[in-house]
């Protein structure tokens, strides 16, 4: 009635974790690479995102206005620099040529709304101008881009 030494038969002298010949599963899980691959999006991100701004300095007034809500087109930017230059998203355009620039630009996109940004040092009647220009060219939603954090006009600074 002892305890015996010898190993069972057809065990091989191996130790057996489970009922079959299979190897117990890992129960662990490796976050190195997935740590490894969220670094690396977060740096491609950190240098994307300051590229996707338009970049063209601008002083833009305060308002207390709310934001504009997103479209589906890649929003139509012109901006009106302090020394009076007119820009098309990137490119500077002359005055004379921004109403048949603007025409062609209509004819291939299917919203015609478009963002003015205009330097808060620009006169308002050349800001007006540029409006009536964008009207004539088929434009006929303009919005114009503010930065938050102006009067809010009922006694507030905000």
């Amino acid at each position: 009635m002892g305890a015996s030494l010898t190993p069972r038969k057809g065990s091989g002298g191996r130790r057996s974790r489970g009922h079959g010949r299979h190897p117990a599963a890992m129960s662990e899980i490796n976050v190195t690479p997935m740590v490894d691959v969220m670094l690396v999006l977060l740096i491609i991100f950190m240098v994307a995102a300051p590229l996707l701004t338009v970049g063209v300095p601008v002083e833009l007034p305060k308002t207390a206005a709310n934001a504009l809500p997103a479209t589906q087109e890649a929003p139509l930017t012109v901006t009106l620099t302090a020394d009076g230059r007119l820009v098309l998203q990137e490119t500077e355009v002359a005055a004379a040529d921004l109403i048949p620039k603007l025409r062609a630009v209509a004819a291939e996109r299917q919203d015609d709304k478009v963002y003015l940004r205009a330097d808060g040092a620009i006169a308002y009647e050349r800001v007006v101008q540029i409006m009536g220009a964008l009207n004539a060219a088929g434009f006929r939603d303009i919005g114009l881009v503010t930065d938050t954090g102006g009067p809010s006009m009922d006694g507030r600074d905000g």
